[in-house]
């Protein structure tokens, strides 16, 4: 119903009480914020125009954006922060609101192309018969059977094949070994396939780095889902910096060129058996990659470009490699005309070489990346598993100005978490959406009622290495009052495993039988089953249990934070975006670190309340929150609960919650 006046009272009969919804789902109740963020989102479809819209934890934005996109929104994309909430969305959420309209639309799920089963790689694969491990010898033929009888060739499909197993990079495509119209299995693809439905849907749900992926082809001129879209939405769109930032950017990784290797290795065997020069050109990668890992160093961390040339063995590492990939590059050129794996090998690593001599001279020649070298930071990124090179636009404003300004349709951008207080000034200049109308409708939930927010005194300055022990300690009692139950949130692993083994070292020592579970011992999901099951279970999590993690009901009623969120200074990218607002007459610190952490913490604050019913204890161990002059404008960016500096406070209300008192 394209073109439906935004104040239509048929979305007042939808939302309130004995509505539309109310009829068709049990237990719906009417929120008049959920209401009024409706009508503002369907103004915005109606108008053509772009809307930041923050909801509160309980206000139901996911409805709230639903039924106008079904009503008025024509072809619309909706995009999620997580494959999780993607598949809540296809498989729970759209549905319900389709029916309950009896609305006519068809919908469609979208995944990124490394989803679906390849059937060129896994036949190649088969053929091959050179697996990583003896599980993969397992999980071939059951990969090979699913891939003959599934209708769409999703791998999530497959749950006899772990997630993380190493056989799936070997069965799936990517962008760049994908082999396109020119597979010999074109016409049976998966990817292709999900992406025929997807074109032919009125509503496809999407997640942010496939939504990207596709405004990166628009650029190119061969978007698939941009083109025919009326309506963009973009759920957890506090994400959509980073995001951007990533996709905008250009990245060279270890893990790339490891894959490029083995690629290169297998196509030469398979397509070019008489040619042994091409085998040992594939094999001279590894030591080349290698050589560049170690002279990055092995200590895990972030450095400028000057920084790690400047390091020993670096820049030679780096000409290395890009020599080694020019030769590489050259000598599958030579027999691309065999087959199509040897050609895109060969395209493959051509870019490689080529990125890797940009990233070292400059990135002001990029034809795809608008911009001159001083927008550019380029870093290197250590990590446990490798090292990646890095380049990065100091500011995506400009270039999703015009993703956003050069379209005639509406973009909504969503979250429990855009504005510091109600200004959304940080969140709008960092996306170019300064024009975009902004809307902010507080959380229905009663906080002063279900939560207390607790800061300890007496704690030491939170860079001081006493800061982890006292936050065990000032928290101990907490714990033992609401009988496990708790997430303890780090700012970093250092932290988290020095507060784990303490804590694990006090529950020894004291007879504590509440399970400790600690990130990295298991993959997220795996560890919140577990806890939600344990139901006195203590969980220690670091940057990815702060959003996106929802445990409802008796299973948590105590958050802990160790301290406020600010982002490390020594970050490249972060250091030059503060210089670059020094240089331009701003105060970083107000400006980007301020806002920045301010949000964050909103982020981890809401894991405590997730329903109506839901009481706890939120507890920020940093005492700048109430030493700082800022600290007062980050305490009333949390939601609106009863506060305390006393333990006893505390430790009284978690009581009176315990199972059994």
């Amino acid at each position: 119903m394209p073109g439906v006046p935004a104040d239509d009272p048929a979305l007042d009969a939808i939302f309130r009480d004995g509505g539309t919804l109310a009829r068709a789902l049990p237990g719906f109740r009417f929120r008049p914020q959920q209401l009024a963020m409706a009508q503002a989102i369907a103004q915005a479809i109606n108008g053509r125009t772009q809307l930041v819209a923050e909801a509160g934890t309980g206000t139901g934005k996911t409805f709230a954006y639903l039924v106008p996109a079904l009503l008025y929104g024509g072809k619309v994309i909706v995009s999620t922060g997580t494959k999780t909430l993607q598949d809540q969305l296809y498989q729970r959420d759209l549905p319900l609101v389709r029916d309950a309209l009896a609305a006519p639309v068809t919908i469609a799920l979208l995944k990124g192309r490394a989803n679906y089963i390849c059937h060129h790689h896994l036949e190649r694969t088969a053929r091959e018969d050179r697996l990583p491990s003896r599980d993969d010898l397992r999980y071939l033929p059951k990969i090979i059977a699913f891939a003959r009888a599934s209708e769409s060739g999703d791998r999530a499909e497959l749950a006899d094949v772990p997630e993380q197993a190493s056989i799936w990079p070997l069965v799936t495509s990517t962008r760049d070994n994908c082999l396109g119209q020119n597979c010999p299995q074109h016409t049976e693809c998966f990817v292709l396939k999900a992406r025929r439905e997807a074109q032919d849907a009125d509503v496809v749900v999407v997640n942010h780095h496939l939504f990207f992926a596709d405004v990166m082809l628009r650029d190119e001129g061969v978007s698939e889902l941009l083109p025919n879209c009326n309506t963009v939405i973009l759920d957890e769109a506090h994400q959509l910096p980073d995001t951007a930032t990533l996709f905008f950017g250009q990245q060279l990784t270890t893990g790339q060129l490891a894959e490029l290797a083995r690629d290169a290795e297998m196509a030469a065997r398979t397509t070019a058996r008489d040619v042994p020069e091409l085998p040992d050109a594939a094999g001279e990668l590894a030591p080349a990659i290698r050589r560049l890992r170690l002279a990055a160093g092995e200590v895990p961390g972030k450095f400028t470009r000057d920084a790690a040339l400047s390091r020993e063995g670096f820049a030679q590492a780096l000409d290395g490699l890009a020599a080694t990939l020019d030769r590489l590059a050259a000598e599958l050129g030579h027999f691309a005309e065999r087959s199509e794996d040897l050609a895109q090998v060969a395209l493959r690593a051509d870019a490689a070489a080529r990125l890797a001599a940009r990233w070292r001279d400059g990135f002001d020649a990029i034809p795809d990346n608008p911009g001159d070298a001083q927008e550019w930071i380029r870093w290197v990124d250590v990590t446990a598993h490798g090292c990646q090179l890095q380049a990065s636009p100091l500011s995506v404003a400009p270039l999703m100005r015009r993703q956003v300004a050069g379209s005639a349709r509406a973009w909504i951008f969503t979250s429990a978490t855009l504005a510091v207080g109600r200004d959304f000034t940080h969140y709008t200049s960092q996306l170019g959406l300064e024009d975009a109308a902004t809307g902010a409708w507080e959380s229905p939930f009663d906080y002063a009622t279900q939560g207390l927010l607790y800061v300890p005194r007496g704690l030491p300055p939170p860079n001081t290495a006493e800061h982890t022990e006292a936050v065990v300690d000032a928290v101990l009692p907490l714990v033992r009052a609401a009988g496990g139950r708790a997430f303890l949130l780090f700012t970093t692993l250092r932290a988290l495993k020095d507060a784990h083994e303490r804590l694990a070292a006090t529950f020894a020592r004291e007879g504590l039988a509440f399970p400790l579970l600690g990130q990295g011992e298991g993959s997220r999901s795996e560890l919140l089953v577990r806890f939600r099951e344990l139901g006195n279970a203590v969980l220690l999590g670091s940057a990815s249990f702060w959003e996106g993690v929802d445990v409802p009901g008796d299973a948590l009623s105590l958050v802990v934070i160790d301290k406020l969120p600010f982002a490390p200074p020594d970050d490249p990218l972060l250091a030059a975006r503060l210089e670059r607002l020094r240089t331009d007459g701003h105060n970083p610190f107000m400006a980007w670190q301020l806002p920045q952490a301010a949000i964050a913490l909103k982020q981890g604050a809401g894991r405590l309340i997730r329903t109506e019913s839901d009481r706890g204890v939120l507890a920020i161990c940093d005492p700048r929150l109430t030493d700082k002059p800022y600290g007062r404008r980050i305490w009333q960016t949390l939601p609106p609960m009863r506060r305390t500096r006393e333990e006893s406070d505390a430790v009284e209300f978690l009581r009176a919650l315990a199972p059994n008192t």
